[in-house]
């Protein structure tokens, strides 16, 4: 038993060790690529129609936010349809038909949509409006964004190459400095939009559109097979299918596209499962097309991280688990040296980490003072959500059904708001919160035990478990509360 769980340890620190090699793989790459900012082939003589797409359902707080930003995107009106595709069954309804109206009046081409019931969620509806729509090129937005006005002629001139299918443009942060939370969470989400979408996009790899903020062409659409509803992600699922038929990406950084952050921890764990849970269903469903496709070699590998990133979770779950097994044989090995391997391991992992991070806070807010400070919690919070999002990993990868949960939203985009009191809210913690309290009280045990053995190298390691699973679990209850 001791053999098998020591193996076991150190295969699971080999496999994390890989993806964090992964990450500094991308950042590689993005210094290698940083420079070579994609331009459009040409520019178009005559602007064409752009249908901008609006799904929604229960937004009253944002809904018109959203629609009054969207009627100020800085192109010719006979050119741009707003089409709201509304799901929604409270007052969001009779909000967005008075504000339709008043735009309407104004001059603008709202169409509005509503349906009675929820098939397929956001891609049944995308799938229904592109039926409809008048636009050869389709702009998404989510409730919770704030588009700026020259967006869309920032991102339309690609397409002036007939090959591109998706112009991607980069999410902001309206409510950014709001709290801890929403601080660590932008410093996740900056990391993917920076180093992750620019490494991938100008080396040549898969990136795939984010479910908002940017525009395909339709066709593109029709012939990777439409917006399916077999995913959680049906953003990551037609990216992958639209990309595996030849079509080119672009991602345009200086592109800017505010957004809501989730402000209280259930609901930025119900985003995190969504994403985690639809990320395992299409690399279930699409992960041997890509193996079998007509692709170089680097692109499918880089393909398989991409779908599979979320896996890492299944294994740090068991890395916790074991951490208090492996103290307790070390200390009756005959050489306990032996395990030390863990130590480069784990320190290679978070060296990744925090050159990722660092390198992203750098290039979009120059000093690094606050990244410095916030990177241990965005590394304890990377741990506490582990899992949340390993059981919605296993549930994709088996096949459990589950609906599309929308992220609550709440207007703000203010430090000085608040969310509590208003209507949406996350459901209340399940069994997960109350394992990732165990989970603190076993690292709690743990760190006691390596300071009783003084086996002091870990104990930063085990603190940042503590930390993560703690902060989590009672952030999730107390918010509940």
């Amino acid at each position: 038993m001791e053999a098998v769980v020591i193996a076991l340890y150190l295969l699971v620190l080999s496999v994390l060790g890989i993806y964090g090699a992964h990450r500094g793989s991308l950042l590689y790459l993005y210094w290698r690529h940083r420079k070579e900012a994609l331009r459009p082939a040409a520019r178009f003589g005559k602007l064409p129609v752009v249908t901008v797409q609006l799904p929604m359902y229960n937004e009253m707080y944002v809904a018109e936010r959203l629609l009054e930003s969207v009627s100020r995107i800085d192109y010719p009106a006979e050119l741009l349809e707003i089409q709201v595709l509304d799901d929604s069954t409270d007052e969001t309804v009779e909000i967005v038909k008075e504000k339709v109206a008043a735009l309407r009046a104004q001059g603008h081409d709202v169409v509005y949509r509503h349906r009675t019931h929820r098939v397929g969620y956001k891609a049944g509806a995308l799938e229904e409006g592109l039926r409809e729509a008048r636009g050869d090129f389709l702009m998404v937005f989510d409730a919770d964004f704030v588009p700026t006005p020259e967006i869309l002629k920032d991102l339309i001139h690609h397409f002036s190459d007939p090959t591109v299918g998706m112009v991607q443009a980069r999410w902001g942060h309206l409510n950014r400095e709001y709290s801890l939370l929403t601080r660590v969470q932008s410093m996740m989400l900056d990391g993917h939009f920076v180093i992750e979408h620019i490494a991938r996009n100008r080396s040549g790899r898969f990136f795939n559109f984010n479910g908002t903020a940017g525009v395909w062409r339709k066709s593109t659409i029709i012939d990777a097979g439409g917006w399916q509803h077999d995913t959680l992600t049906e953003d990551m699922d037609l990216s992958f299918r639209a990309q595996l038929r030849g079509w080119r990406f672009v991602y345009v950084p200086t592109a800017l596209a505010p957004a809501e952050i989730p402000c209280e921890m259930n609901s930025f764990k119900g985003q995190q499962f969504r994403w985690a849970k639809g990320s395992a269903q299409t690399a279930k469903k699409l992960a041997w097309t890509v193996l079998r496709a007509k692709l170089p070699l680097k692109v499918k590998v880089e393909c398989l991280f991409h779908l599979t990133n979320n896996f890492a979770y299944l294994f740090l779950v068991v890395l916790a688990a074991l951490q208090l097994p492996n103290m307790l044989m070390r200390r009756t090995m005959d050489n306990p040296e032996l395990l030390l391997l863990d130590v480069p391991l784990f320190a290679a992992t978070c060296l990744s980490i925090v050159a990722f991070y660092l390198t992203t806070h750098k290039v979009l807010y120059g000093s690094l003072r606050d990244a410095v400070k916030r990177l241990p919690v965005m590394m304890a919070l990377s741990i506490g959500l582990s899992i949340n999002n390993a059981r919605a990993v296993l549930e994709g990868l088996l096949g459990k059904e589950s609906e599309f949960v929308r992220t609550p939203k709440h207007g703000i985009d203010r430090s000085d708001s608040s969310w509590i009191g208003k209507r949406y809210r996350a459901a209340a913690g399940d069994v997960s919160t109350f394992l990732e309290l165990a989970f603190g009280v076993y690292f709690l045990i743990t760190i006691g035990l390596a300071i009783s053995t003084g086996s002091w190298v870990t104990i930063p390691f085990l603190v940042l478990f503590l930390v993560g699973f703690v902060y989590v679990g009672t952030l999730s209850l107390y918010q509940v509360r």
